[in-house]
């Protein structure tokens, strides 16, 4: 049985020390859209970039969730995840995707 070496960068979280273009990619960009819809959450007149950027979150970070391969990725998903909910979530309650545009 062939034992695993340990990673030579010294990251715990990235077990296997091969590279993962598609899900680093995925993961920065759930991170970045759930730290854009956290922030622009906090302003009411903001409500369709916080609700959008947080629902592309959402996608983006359950489909990384869905290929992930390391500890490392999938944590960091977790977080853009409850930040891209969160503020989706508050994003929705100040006017939603639509709000002001369609209607009324």
């Amino acid at each position: 049985m062939a034992q695993t070496q340990p990673n030579p960068t010294g990251s715990l979280l990235a077990t296997d020390g091969k590279p993962h273009p598609l899900q680093d990619i995925l993961m920065a960009v759930t991170l970045f859209l759930g730290a854009v819809a956290f922030v622009t959450a906090q302003f009411h007149g903001l409500h369709l970039l916080s609700s959008w950027s947080g629902l592309i979150g959402i996608l983006t970070g359950g489909y990384g969730q869905f290929i992930s391969a390391t500890t490392r990725e999938r944590f960091l998903l977790i977080v853009g995840l409850g930040a891209s909910a969160i503020g989706f979530f508050l994003g929705m309650s100040h006017g939603g995707l639509f709000g002001g545009l369609i209607g009324y």
